[in-house]
């Protein structure tokens, strides 16, 4: 599948931001899944916006951006209603990895990290349900944070699984990250670092070799920001549990959100989406109790793991960007792992970061870095600290 631009085809968005403000000068672009004033919102699918009413106001997330000075200078490709992780849309193209031409962009936030990946803007709004910031972040080299889940106004974002959906944002550079960071958290950076660090030796076992090492350096570089650094796992009952337990609530809870629409308007769909869709219709009661159980014992974990002053470092994707087109039995196993490596953000709803800095092959990966529930501001200090930036 050839690379596209990564905003909607057929649409032309500009809206001038503020006059003056901490982002005056800043260009920003806004995932398809965001309203904004006059414009519909397509949500990756031909039909949902014909389906749907123009908005009358902009998603909380484009106005913050606008009063902080910002200017909205498009809107951006997105897997279908955001269900999809890799960044493929039959319908409206797959977004230029400019890292890697070849490769896929990550989804299902793709367009957002393509625009700032190329530099067509300076920072853009994605969503993040089951990864769908950090992976395309990890795969495009960028900065990129899923925040503590609950914290940000999500009106006039099209939901997907709400007690998993964020809103979460991309830079180039980790001195942009922080400044629109702090107006979307409404909080300067943390005055101090962390003290420990925590390195989840399950998740690097479960990323390939080449990632894993590829990841050394930034590894080594964290561990000198704090005073102690042990090695624990992530979660003991095991990564690929922890995955299909966000999947089973995932699934279900996207069923809930689109049943009417598919039920009213049997919309048109790629197969993997509807085949996904249909499965989350299989998902019985006694599955998701299990599942939401798994949840409480996935937020009791990460609340012992990190409690205040400690964070914790993993690979944010187990391996770099497939290559673009490959058939569904090859991308499904790949597919499977990359959500189980992101599955606690959905579970736990703690904040985690992902760092640009390594590749495999020239090819970006990206190290994460998570905090207990509101922990944000410093994670990004961290991240500042990381790349040499003062506060």
């Amino acid at each position: 599948m050839a690379s596209t631009g990564p905003f909607v085809p057929g649409t032309s968005v500009r809206v001038a931001g503020a006059p003056s403000g901490p982002l005056a000068g800043l260009t920003f672009a806004a995932k398809d899944l965001f309203d904004v004033a006059g414009h519909p919102t397509g949500g990756g699918n031909p039909d949902w916006a014909k389906q749907h009413p123009v908005p009358a106001k902009h998603a909380w997330a484009v106005q913050r951006l606008l009063d902080a000075g910002a200017t909205l200078i498009g809107k951006t490709i997105t897997d279908e209603v955001s269900l999809g992780i890799l960044g493929e849309n039959p319908f409206e193209g797959t977004a230029l990895n400019p890292k890697a031409p070849d490769r896929v962009p990550g989804g299902s936030s793709s367009g957002s990290a393509s625009a700032v990946a190329q530099g067509l803007c300076d920072t853009a709004l994605g969503t993040d349900t089951g990864g769908s910031v950090r992976v395309p972040a990890s795969f495009c080299g960028l900065y990129g944070i899923r925040p503590t889940h609950g914290r940000l106004d999500l009106t006039g974002m099209l939901p997907q699984a709400p007690s998993a959906d964020t809103t979460g944002w991309f830079a180039r550079d980790a001195a942009t990250f922080a400044r629109v960071s702090a107006v979307m958290l409404g909080e300067s950076l943390a005055a101090g670092l962390p003290l420990r660090l925590v390195i989840a030796v399950d998740a690097f076992g479960f990323a390939d070799p080449e990632t894993a090492a590829a990841l050394q350096p930034m590894v080594k570089k964290l561990s000198t920001l704090v005073r102690d650094v042990r090695e624990d796992l992530l979660a003991p009952p095991g990564l690929s549990v922890w995955g299909k337990a966000q999947t089973t609530l995932q699934r279900h809870e996207a069923w809930l959100t689109f049943r009417d629409w598919i039920e009213r308007d049997n919309p048109r769909m790629q197969f993997s989406v509807a085949r996904n869709l249909a499965l989350s219709t299989t998902v019985s009661e006694s599955e998701r109790q299990w599942a939401a159980l798994m949840r409480m014992e996935a937020r009791a974990r990460l609340a012992w793991l990190l409690p205040p002053g400690t964070a914790l470092c993993m690979p944010t994707t187990p391996c770099p960007a497939p290559k673009k087109g490959l058939p569904l039995p090859t991308l499904d196993p790949l597919r499977s792992r990359i959500l189980c490596l992101a599955a606690h953000g959905g579970l736990t709803g703690v904040p985690q970061i992902t760092i640009p800095g390594a590749e495999v092959d020239g090819v970006p990966v990206g190290l994460s870095i998570l905090g207990g529930r509101g922990s944000d501001a410093a994670l990004i200090a961290v991240a500042n600290a990381l790349a040499g930036c003062a506060p």
